[in-house]
């Protein structure tokens, strides 16, 4: 058990965010956010708030943001677990009116919108796996993205390494101080995460989900270091296709081209075996 004295330096390592005034900035003049609750320790943030979407009368824009999540899920019924206070685990509950099939791009929405706000609020550079994991440059991952369906709603989990340490992650896990070798403040990034997602989700939903008429798809294919790159990709039936990752298509699908023929990925946990060389 840690003494005083750690405790305490731990507390000015990694301070508890303050849920009122989040909530006061972020929804003063949003036109999709309605409430940010902060709690401090919950299994699921997804998990939580899939509950109140199933009875259809939760409003879309509810965000809930966890100090420690105890029983986080990440995709492929993998577990995912953060240290309290060291890092950002936030779910929102959306209800995006556009075809099904367009729904794919949600998750590369936030995927860019996290970027973005990563890079305005600490300058790392980073880029995005398709179908959404956050990597530091040197191919480590900083986040990653779940959106789970329940009716007319999704919700999106984000999880972002923020004051990890190396100690407390998995050899290809990075964190944002590891990366900028200094403290970040967690309530600036995720005030800017929700501003660009709000931003890019209302000019999709308004474009019906079409990627191209809102500057998604280019937007998207500028992050992501998974297209020209050579790919192993394990499928949810066990199978494992080998190729090389061609375009993200107009339903958000990975196409990736192989001796075979060509295959559109609706999901699979992409690895990059040779990523494409950079400025091509």
């Amino acid at each position: 058990m840690p003494d005083a004295s750690s405790a305490r330096w731990s507390e000015l390592d990694r301070p508890p965010l303050d849920g009122p005034a989040l909530q006061a900035a972020l929804t003063r003049d949003s036109r999709l956010w309605r409430s940010v609750e902060v709690v401090e320790e919950v299994g699921s943030t997804n998990a939580v708030l899939l509950e109140r979407a199933a009875g259809d009368d939760a409003p879309e824009g509810l965000v809930l943001v966890a100090e420690h999540q105890a029983a986080g899920r990440g995709r492929l019924a993998r577990t995912w677990a953060s240290p309290p206070r060291a890092g950002l685990t936030v779910s929102v509950l959306l209800r995006p009116d556009v075809p099904a099939a367009r729904r794919g791009w949600l998750p590369l929405l936030t995927g860019v919108a996290l970027a973005e706000a990563v890079g305005e609020v600490t300058g790392v550079r980073t880029s995005l796996k398709w179908p959404n994991d956050l990597l530091a440059l040197d191919g480590t991952k900083l986040a990653g993205i779940l959106a789970e369906a329940a009716g007319t709603a999704v919700v999106v989990g984000t999880g972002l390494n923020v004051s990890t340490r190396r100690e407390e992650l998995p050899p290809t896990g990075s964190s944002l101080a590891l990366v900028t070798g200094a403290a970040v403040d967690r309530a600036p990034v995720l005030l800017a995460y929700l501003r660009a997602l709000e931003r890019r989700y209302l000019a999709w939903t308004a474009a019906l989900g079409d990627p191209v008429a809102t500057g998604l798809a280019t937007d998207y294919l500028a992050w992501c270091s998974t297209v020209g790159a050579e790919v192993a990709v394990a499928l949810p039936d066990g199978a494992t296709l080998e190729g090389t990752a061609t375009a993200v298509d107009w339903d958000g699908r990975l196409v990736v081209r192989t001796p075979d023929g060509t295959a559109e990925l609706a999901s699979g946990d992409v690895r990059h075996v040779r990523t494409r060389p950079p400025g091509t």
